[in-house]
């Protein structure tokens, strides 16, 4: 199969999750109306992260994807495991703004959103290390094997960052709040080299 129809659907579980995530914010209904929109701050921050997150990871995974040539059943399988996760991130959206609003266990729902975030973290590594790993029949001819292990560390370093933020969060969870972002931020800044490997390609 080309890679340009497992882009489609991945692109449209991206576009729902995304819309999803603010269907979870609510007009308030009681009371003064800006004292209720000062309220939502819980469900905007929570909104704000997890759509840093989920654009984050819809823009690597196209980078990723512009070097494949093909995809075979497998990638296939790895990436639904994929879009499941992401499909599934507005639910511990919600578990954590509802939390901090209704001041619950902020330690559990911060641990519960960086786990979540993880899981989706493996299944991205597992797709980019079975592509190299098959590169004669999946991937581009002419991607520079350099350019694949450094990009490799890259994605691997999000799956030890992600759960030690997780970890903190059940000590410090603003903290480890705060972590996400600055991982998030982080990683939307593209490898020195992605231009130049880009054009390559192209």
């Amino acid at each position: 199969m080309k890679p340009f129809r497992i882009e489609a659907l991945s692109d449209g579980v991206f576009a729902i999750a995304i819309t999803l995530l603010v269907l979870e914010i609510h007009v308030p209904t009681d009371g003064n109306l800006v004292v209720g929109l000062i309220r939502l701050w819980p469900s905007f921050l929570a909104y704000t992260i997890s759509v840093l997150l989920i654009g984050l990871i819809w823009a690597n995974h196209h980078s990723m994807f512009v070097h494949f040539k093909k995809v075979d059943r497998h990638l296939q399988f790895l990436n639904v495991l994929l879009l499941a996760n992401i499909a599934f991130l507005p639910f511990p959206t919600s578990v954590l703004a509802q939390t901090i609003s209704n001041n619950g266990d902020i330690r559990t729902a911060t641990f519960f959103y960086g786990f979540s975030v993880f899981i989706g973290g493996i299944f991205f590594n597992l797709i980019w290390q079975y592509a190299i790993r098959q590169r004669s029949s999946l991937v581009n001819p002419g991607l520079p094997m350099d350019y694949m292990q450094k990009t490799g560390r890259r994605f691997l370093f999000g799956i030890i960052t992600y759960p030690a933020m997780a970890l903190l969060g059940l000590a410090a969870p603003y903290l480890a709040i705060v972590g996400y972002l600055v991982l998030i931020v982080y990683f939307w800044l593209p490898p020195r080299d992605e231009s130049v490997v880009l054009h390559l390609q192209l």
